[in-house]
């Protein structure tokens, strides 16, 4: 299980390219990142990245309406059919040409697929069992130049197909009489969008000049006909299916129908079907039908100002009638159509958008931007962004866990630091205060502060509980800082300088400067403190490694000399011993208490390195110069990671020596030095045809237009990145390793995998018999027996049955095999689950009681402690936060209650008044009616 490692996650990139798309529920995007999807779980801030990946990037993504297919489309027409709900690949389709666009029909019978001026209908799969899942249906021909949008009716009886030839064509998706092509131009641009109205034929177009039209139909949806052709062929097709079922009950093989049942070939060698063809003038109408006619009822434009001259991205929400359109400049506006008022005119940045989408009910807008790789989902009506996510659009160059394997802290070229949620895969803060590429970031021990060493001359710190740069360390002169180092205690800080070739040291309590430490002879390329003793080793190109002794004024330990420029080096996580990858492609092992060399790894073979596109020689040549850049030891310190510029990272055992196992970190062939042999096919006599810009890209580059035209940045220039792999790290629980690439922050994991992997298993072990015991109320038994069977639901089944006041019982009773088996699944099951009590009492009686046998064995359990602190820390960082909130809320009501107390009590006081006035005043009343009676009543005199 060491090295089963899988894919788990794709962190530092949300958007690159494409079109987003929301799920059928509203509460997730699904985004393409390079040539693999993230899906973003907007209701539960969690992020997924599939495991699943293409040959190129990804061009356009088509969603099921019922969410549970998806089909992946790469730049060079690929296709792949994904699986929602199981994450599996069902089938492989190729286009033979580039994708434009993709669509399914909101009945989902249907998907429409546009390439070059070419509109493909086909089935949809999976409703019925087939070997071939994509069966072409009909092939519409019409527009003269490439497509570039799709729409349906509400009923899936058309489609519209914009095109950048500026004319828009409506097809019917069967073959109706009154309706087999018609085209609408109007506009003087090219097509970004073209919408249907709700349950209509009435469409909306818009073009790239911000032009929207508002074309009317004379029919409405109830008003397409079948035509008398279409239904002479569905009985001739009736009358072959039963033919074809005569014959089979006869088992007569006649070959005279064959050749009925021989589909005509296309030029890209796939079934073509029924091919409808578009021409300028409009089809003959059928006796008694009159045809499909459009007539223009308005037209509106966004505005003439400079910013809304360009629009790039268009979404349409029918049942709310609300228009989005992007634009070049990253303003966005809101338009309730068909009146055209605005509702929303905001700006995201200064960067192009490049795909908007809505979310079923209309409430959220989602938008990409691929200059700045920037997701974005905003909520149009309270004016709030509910994601806003971004990732380093230049290259990653380090990387670094916490302590406690909880954050990753990423820094780039771009002058970012990122620090990202292993949990949920999301970005929760960015700093920006560095003005040149981040070089190195680290953490300090206590996990809440990050030290980023950066080109732009300073080393600064940055706090986690107030997120906010708290410190700045300079040097006397200005010098570009290239590697960084923190020691244990945290308050040591070093920095190794590429051009005057000086290591930095400052206090981090004071950040003043404590010394500067010469010695090197060329640019200092690494820095690594021991976890056990106060010693820096520094790697430096003058083929040395020094180690300085913090506590004896900072002088020279000892030198170890190399054979080759040091690279990098680092030590293992018990300071026992020191690997340097050197620039010759070898690994040494030294042990730095005696200063000698105790092992080397050659593993500039293990390389392999691709050809690069302006490459002269073979991949073979050029893979001897190649080298490892960043090496990282496992939590038991038996392994380490290597990798380097290259599509690999390699694994090695370090007491064998020997290779274990290689991890293709890419299959992206969009991205250079990943092919080992040039195509023959693309060199001329002037080199590489992969060399020629052919400028337009994204219509913001370079536009091959007539001279004299000046559009567009003329500077601008399209290339693919080089595949590399600049950082390694494991996590500290040891389960998982995160690769620094090219393609983003890259997440191997030991629990990605679902493996069965049973453990001393018998034939009389089966979930019956477990279940048996558990009837029985043998609680040791079913847990002993369940990790024999090694089921994760059924271990967890098992577990949750033990009675509460039991656990300690059960606990003293297991054997010592399954103690750490047990405390292993209760620290992987504490992350997830929400019995926090059940499984922490768990955990308290198993290192209660067993406490003296496992710290025997501290060196095998120590990553499964760190995981359960990470466990624990997480929520408790989660019930705090909770508990602050509820302590406002509870004082808050407390506060209100005491008011309304007193407020009651008042009014009681007032009321007694009340009722003892009306008591007075009722007796007053009574003496004054006896009063009047008296005076009332005849006096009679005694005579």
């Amino acid at each position: 299980m060491k090295f089963a490692y899988k894919f788990s996650n794709l962190l530092g990139a949300v958007y690159r390219h494409g079109n987003l798309s929301f799920s059928k529920d509203g509460n997730s995007v699904i985004s393409p990142v390079g040539n693999r999807v993230s899906v973003f779980d907007l209701k539960n801030n969690k992020s997924e990245t599939l495991p699943v990946s293409t040959n190129k990037n990804i061009a356009c993504v088509g969603l099921s309406p019922d969410g549970n297919l998806a089909i992946l489309v790469d730049e060079d027409g690929a296709a792949v059919l994904l699986s929602l709900v199981t994450r599996a690949v069902l089938y492989h389709h190729h286009f033979h040409k580039p994708v434009h666009s993709i669509s399914f029909s909101p009945d989902g019978r249907k998907f429409v697929v546009t390439k070059e001026n070419v509109a493909l209908m086909y089935h949809a799969p999976g409703k019925k069992r087939e070997f071939n899942a994509f069966v072409l249906d009909k092939s519409y021909y019409g527009p003269y130049d490439e497509t570039t949008c799709i729409d349906w009716t509400d009923d899936s009886k058309c489609f519209a197909v914009g095109s950048k030839d500026m004319t828009t064509w409506i097809f019917g998706a069967e073959r109706w009489a009154n309706l087999i092509y018609y085209s609408v131009g109007g506009h003087r641009d090219v097509i970004v969008g073209c919408f249907f109205e709700k349950d209509s034929l009435d469409l909306y177009t818009v073009s790239q000049d911000g032009t929207l039209c508002v074309w009317e139909s004379n029919t409405e949806l109830d008003g397409l006909r079948k035509g008398p052709r279409y239904l002479e062929r569905k009985k001739m097709e009736e009358e072959r299916k039963k033919r074809a079922g005569r014959e089979a009950q006869d088992n007569d093989d006649d070959d005279d129908d064959d050749d009925e049942d021989v589909e005509e070939l296309g030029e890209d060698g796939e079934p073509r079907g029924e091919v409808i063809k578009g021409s300028a003038d409009a089809p003959q109408e059928v006796e008694g039908i009159k045809n499909v006619r459009y007539k223009q009822k308005s037209k509106h434009f966004f505005s003439t100002e400079g910013n809304c001259s360009n629009l790039t991205a268009a979404a349409f929400h029918k049942n709310t009638r609300i228009l989005v359109t992007g634009f070049a400049s990253g303003a966005f506006h809101l338009h309730e159509l068909p009146d055209f008022d605005l509702i929303h005119s905001l700006s995201i940045s200064d960067q192009r958008i490049s795909a908007i989408a809505m979310n079923p009910t209309g409430d959220w807008i989602g938008f990409g931007c691929s200059g700045l790789g920037q997701l974005l989902v905003w909520e149009w009506q309270s004016e709030s962004y509910v994601f806003k996510q971004q990732g380093h659009f230049n290259n990653m160059a380090s990387l670094a866990y916490s302590p406690d394997g909880q954050y990753l802290a990423t820094g780039g070229d771009d002058g970012k630091v990122k620090v990202w949620n292993t949990t949920s895969g999301l970005c929760f803060v960015t700093f920006t205060e560095h003005t040149s590429s981040v070089t190195n970031v680290t953490f300090t021990t206590s996990g809440f502060v990050v030290v980023s060493a950066s080109l732009d001359g300073t080393v600064r710190a940055f706090d986690l509980h107030r997120y906010r740069n708290f410190r700045t360390l300079t040097s006397p002169r200005p010098t570009q800082f290239s590697s960084l180092a923190v020691d244990v205690s945290g308050e040591l800080v070093c920095a190794g300088a590429q051009d005057s070739f000086e290591i930095f040291l400052w206090s981090m309590q004071t950040g003043r400067l404590l010394e500067v430490l010469s010695g090197h002879e060329g640019p200092v390329s690494c820095l690594c403190f021991s976890p056990v003793q106060s010693v820096l080793a520094s790697a430096s190109w003058d083929k040395t490694v020094r180690l300085w002794d913090m506590l004896d004024s900072w002088h020279t330990r000892e030198i170890l000399r190399l054979n080759s420029d040091g690279l990098t080096v680092t030590y293992r996580p018990d300071g026992q011993e020191l690997a340097v990858a050197t620039l010759d492609g070898e690994i040494t092992f030294w042990n730095p208490q005696e200063a000698t060399q105790t092992g080397s790894i050659i593993g500039r073979h293990d390389l392999q390195m691709g050809r690069k596109e302006t490459d002269k020689i073979t991949a073979k040549q050029s893979a001897k110069g190649k080298a490892f850049t960043s090496l990282c030891y496992s939590a038991d310190g038996e392994s380490m990671l290597a990798g380097g510029r290259s599509k690999f990272v390699c694994i090695y055992n370090i007491k064998e020596q020997i290779l274990m196992k290689k991890f293709e970190i890419s299959c992206n062939m969009s991205l250079d030095a990943m092919e080992e042999f040039l195509d023959r096919r693309k060199m001329t006599e002037f080199g590489s045809l992969a060399l020629v810009d052919e400028g337009a890209g994204d219509g913001d580059g370079v536009q091959l237009s007539l001279p004299g035209v000046k559009r567009g940045d003329m500077s601008s220039r399209h290339f693919r990145p080089e595949i590399r792999v600049t950082s390694l790290r494991f996590s500290p629980t040891g389960r998982s390793w995160a690769a620094a690439s090219t393609e983003g922050l890259l997440i191997y994991s030991l629990d990605a995998s679902l493996v069965f992997d049973p453990y001393d298993l018998d034939m009389d072990i089966t979930p019956t018999s477990i279940r048996r015991q558990l009837k029985k109320k043998e609680w040791a038994s079913a847990i002993v027996l369940a990790f024999r069977l090694n089921e994760t639901p059924l271990i967890s089944e098992v577990l949750e049955a033990v009675p509460y006041d039991q656990v300690a019982v059960v606990s003293s009773s297991l054997p010592d095999v399954y103690v750490e088996k047990l405390l292993d699944f209760v620290a992987s099951s504490l992350e997830k689950s929400r019995h926090l009590q059940f499984y922490l009492t768990w955990a308290q009686n198993l290192l209660t009681l067993h406490g003296q046998k496992l710290k025997n064995r501290s060196a095998a359990i120590l990553p499964t402690i760190q995981q359960l602190l990470k466990s624990i820390q997480r929520h408790h960082d989660d019930l705090s936060k909770l508990c602050d909130w509820n302590i406002y809320t509870i004082r808050y009501a407390k506060a209100l209650s005491k008011q309304r107390g007193l407020k009651r009590t008042a009014e009681d006081s007032l009321s007694e008044e009340e009722d003892e006035s009306e008591v007075l005043g009722s007796e007053n009343e009574d003496e004054d009616e006896e009063e009047e009676d008296m005076m009332s009543e005849p006096i009679l005199l005694e005579n």
